[in-house]
């Protein structure tokens, strides 16, 4: 026999908000399941002798609501075995209902058929209550899984299931990573019935409010300052838009992919100075401006038609998802040097490389590297096709030799020669630090910022 089960919606609140034929139903059945009885029509449907089974015991059995509805549509679909079910749940079945969907799934897999009969919803009587059009863009968000990823500040935003004070709390701190603590949020229990309540709150007390039940919704409006929307990607991306737009600032207008290499290379190495300082406001000062590079360049990419700051972010996380199987796959990698083995080799796979191919290999340094982190970066690759040492002391000997040809050419006043035999030694004392774990580049700035913090020290003695 076909397992047959029909989904009833109880609507909002009060029982006049029944349609005629979900009364119908509800009253001619012989049994009625509900998800949970704590909702007003079901008092007044008992009333008039209708009876109800509740799954409200299945939210005391586990911790996660995940299992809690998994449970329920169990028992529906056992109970199926025997006799057509008929399911209520709160407002309409098809908004903000994880059991129906649940009971969707199984249906698309043939295993019943599943039937809804309908219901009002609160949305409709919540635009009401708040005299809310949503056509201006709304989202509606489930409070037991809010994430602040999923949230749009410039929007209205209906947090349902915001049924306890517990629940309050976890909205409100994620609320607080967007909005500031005193941000007004209204609290709406009981939309469209006689026991409607309305309580506008500063979001910091939102889990103070007494009102608070599984007919509880919180409405926060759209977020219309300006200055409430610096910590947006979204306005940063229009800034960057209008600077560069009709009306925009002459320099950046006149910017190109060309223009900016060297202003790129000079935020990373300031950013490597904030890292130094161990600063982190100063640090988050200058990560803003490299962001300021990158967006530069998707805007300068969107505005000659070749790509916009999407196709990066885009080839960006699809890389990065490829690149560590080990996480989003079944992949493994106990540790970091097998995880960096597995990035070199898919690195390969995607550059259809071979490790044979020298040539190949090389390709993939960018040209634009500071002379020393390019010699590492050459000899990271040599190394990895057997151009490499297995010890260091051919190295130190090879360094002996360069400084010898080096002092020749000086002592000859050969110039040009000297220049390329100070290159070699160079790039010896780059692959001695590279062989013993040490960043040549890394080890000469801290060197620097030594020779620079003495100076300065005699400097103001001196003074």
């Amino acid at each position: 026999m076909q397992k047959r089960i029909t989904v009833i919606g109880l609507g909002a609140g009060d029982l006049d908000q029944l349609s005629l034929g979900v009364y119908k139903k509800i009253k001619e059945a012989d049994q009625v399941y509900v998800r949970t009885k704590e909702h007003p029509v079901i008092t007044e449907l008992e009333n008039e002798g209708v009876s109800f089974t509740g799954f409200d015991d299945v939210y005391e059995a586990h911790d996660k609501f995940e299992n809690v509805y998994r449970e329920i549509v169990e028992r529906l679909f056992d109970a199926a075995k025997h006799e057509e079910v008929f399911y209520a749940v709160p407002g309409h079945p098809l908004v903000a209902e994880s059991t129906v969907q649940l009971l969707i799934e199984l249906e698309q897999r043939g295993e019943l058929q599943l039937t809804i009969a309908g219901g009002q919803s609160f949305l409709d009587p919540m635009f009401a209550a708040l005299q809310m059009d949503p056509i201006d863009g709304f989202q509606l968000l489930d409070g037991t899984n809010l994430s602040r990823d999923t949230i749009e500040i410039r929007q209205h935003l209906l947090i349902a299931q915001v049924y306890d004070s517990f629940i309050a709390s976890e909205v409100k701190l994620t609320l607080m990573e967007k909005l500031p603590d005193d941000y007004e949020v209204t609290v709406v229990t009981a939309a469209g019935t006689k026991q409607e309540s309305l309580e506008t709150v500063p979001l910091y007390e939102l889990d103070r409010v007494t009102t608070l039940s599984n007919l509880t919704a919180v409405y926060v409006p759209p977020v219309t300052d300006d200055k409430l929307l610096y910590r947006e990607f979204s306005k940063l991306r229009e800034v960057i838009a209008a600077l560069r737009g009709p009306n925009g600032c002459p320099w950046d207008k006149e910017q190109t992919h060309q223009s900016l290499k060297k202003y790129l290379i000079e935020e990373a190495y300031e950013v490597l100075e904030a890292i130094d300082e161990e600063d982190g406001d100063h640090l988050a000062e200058e990560l803003g401006d490299v962001l300021l590079q990158v967006l530069l360049h998707a805007q300068i990419g969107e505005d000659d038609g070749f790509f916009q700051i999407e196709d990066v972010i885009e080839i960006l996380t699809e890389k990065m998802i490829r690149r560590h199987p080990h996480v989003f796959s079944t992949a493994e990698a106990e540790d970091a040097e097998k995880a960096v083995t597995q990035w070199e080799e898919i690195k390969k796979q995607e550059k259809g490389r071979n490790a044979q191919e020298f040539h190949s290999i090389l390709s993939g340094i960018p040209g634009g590297l500071p002379s020393l982190a390019y010699a590492l970066k050459l000899q990271k690759k040599a190394a990895k096709v057997g151009f490499d040492w297995d010890d260091d002391a051919p190295m130190w000997q090879k360094l002996h030799e360069e400084i010898e040809e080096w002092l020749h050419e000086l002592k000859e006043g050969n110039k040009v020669a000297a220049e390329k035999e100070l290159g070699d030694i160079l790039f010896v004392m780059v692959n001695l630090a590279r062989y013993h774990g040490v960043d040549p580049d890394e080890a000469l700035r801290q060197t620097n910022k030594k020779i620079h913090k003495t100076v300065s020290f005699y400097r103001k003695k001196s003074i």
